[in-house]
């Protein structure tokens, strides 16, 4: 009886590693890009080559697009004289006209999350802002670059962030633990609400399009779900770029008005 049951496990199990592997996170796995299996930090990558293709979208996009500026705009020009007028607009009303002084830099991080994601949704491409390599980096530089202009600005007074004046006496140590604590939470939300939602939509894309091979009665049903998917996530390529942005935005105005 015993090996009876131990035989039919046995096959239970054969039938189970005979079945298609599905794994949906694979498409986030770092390959080297000329050969081997070590990653060492100077290793050019999948992520490096299309980390580099964002660049140089970039570059085409805002350098060589607007070499021939003209009174009448072309297609390129027009597309680049928007972006750079809503990324201006973004900082100057949530940040104040002290903040159009680190407008290069907010520009900088809007374009390359912009661009990092719709690259992403190209097929057999690479989702760089999908890796917390990616976005720690960027909500940590954000995190540094506002703190020190805080403090280089205000000196010891950028500590009136973290007191809320406008509260009842017994409250504000109480309250200035939870500013400190959510201060430094920052760049932990920042980087994982990028990278999450980015890697949350091309997983969603891989189940459907594996559904859609397993029955022609499931195959359209998958198909309008991949579809659905895929304009949910041209939205969210812009979306978690506006957010990361106007977060930035945000972090700003607090360094350069800390006073509750």
């Amino acid at each position: 009886m015993a090996e009876d049951i131990l035989g039919a496990g046995t096959e239970g199990a054969d039938i189970v590693s005979a079945g298609p592997e599905f794994h949906p996170m694979e498409q986030f796995t770092l390959e080297p890009l000329f050969g081997g299996h070590a990653i060492n930090w100077y290793t050019p990558t999948n992520l490096t080559l299309w980390m580099g293709v964002a660049i140089v979208a970039v570059i085409l996009l805002l350098v060589v697009g607007t070499r021939r500026r003209a009174i009448v705009p072309s297609r390129t020009q027009s597309v680049a004289e928007l972006a750079y007028g809503f990324v201006y607009s973004m900082v100057e009303d949530v940040a104040g006209k002290d903040g159009l002084k680190y407008f290069p830099y907010i520009m900088t991080l809007f374009i390359f999350i912009v661009f990092s994601n719709f690259l992403g949704l190209i097929p057999l491409s690479y989702s760089t802002t999908s890796q917390f390599a990616v976005t720690v980096p960027l909500a940590l530089l954000v995190f540094f670059t506002v703190t020190i202009i805080g403090f280089v600005k205000h000196g010891i007074g950028f500590l009136g962030l973290f007191w809320v004046s406008a509260a009842p006496l017994a409250l504000r140590p109480i309250l200035a633990v939870i500013e400190l604590i959510s201060y430094f939470v920052r760049p932990v939300s920042h980087s994982i609400r990028l990278a999450g939602n980015v890697m949350a939509g091309h997983a969603v894309i891989e189940v459907f399009a594996v559904f859609v091979g397993v029955s022609v009665f499931i195959a359209p049903l998958a198909f309008i779900g991949i579809v659905g998917m895929f304009a949910m996530d041209v939205l969210v390529a812009f979306i978690q770029a506006y957010v990361f942005t106007i977060l930035t935005c945000v972090y700003l105005k607090d360094a350069l008005h800390p006073a509750h």
